[in-house]
């Protein structure tokens, strides 16, 4: 039996699906076919706890997808809790870049998960558009950023990052590519 989303579980059984998460994370990007058995090993669980969280490699990989994407968007508000607004976008745009190489690493698991009839689809990225809505806002009030910018037009300016592949050294391509994106987004602000 799968827990529904809005019961909450208990805190031993919550650990247990994160460590499952996180395994099937490294695994999963590491070879898209890995055993489900060698996840619930690695992960430290049983068979049995294992099917009660992830019924099939689908809900598994799909679920990493959707937990990945949620981590990136819940990390908007409290950047902005610790960092002035033109900041913590930018380090948004850090986490995101992080993602993006996630989502390119486990491509084939979800080409996999998502390409037979029937299969689920892919989660969207509405929690992610939603943060980046909330940074260039939170932004363009502090004057840091030029007015108008949507979050649309702010996924299109970052495509590049789905282009790169987590095998090369992504990280310095990324910082470049998000730093015209910022230089961008600071031409015009209304407090230069």
């Amino acid at each position: 039996m799968q827990h529904k989303r809005d019961t909450p579980l208990r805190s031993d059984a919550q650990r247990n699906r994160e460590r499952i998460l996180g395994v099937a994370l490294t695994e999963l990007t590491r070879c898209p076919d890995a055993p489900l058995s060698a996840i619930a090993k690695k992960a430290g669980v049983g068979q049995g706890t294992f099917y009660r969280n992830f019924p099939n490699r689908e809900t598994l990989v799909l679920e990493i997808y959707r937990h990945e994407m949620q981590q990136v968007a819940d990390s908007a508000t409290q950047l902005l809790q610790e960092l002035p607004p033109l900041q913590a976008l930018r380090t948004w745009m850090d986490r995101l870049a992080e993602f993006a190489m996630t989502k390119a690493g486990l491509a084939d698991a979800i080409r996999l998960a998502t390409g037979a009839p029937g299969s689920p689809a892919k989660p969207s990225p509405t929690p992610v558009a939603e943060a980046a809505e909330l940074l260039l806002r939170t932004a363009e009030e502090a004057g840091t950023i030029r007015p108008g910018v949507t979050a649309d037009d702010f996924i299109l300016a970052i495509a590049g990052l789905w282009q790169m592949t987590p095998t090369e050294d992504w990280r310095p391509r990324a910082a470049r590519l998000l730093d015209l994106v910022m230089d961008g987004l600071r031409a015009g602000a209304a407090r230069p």
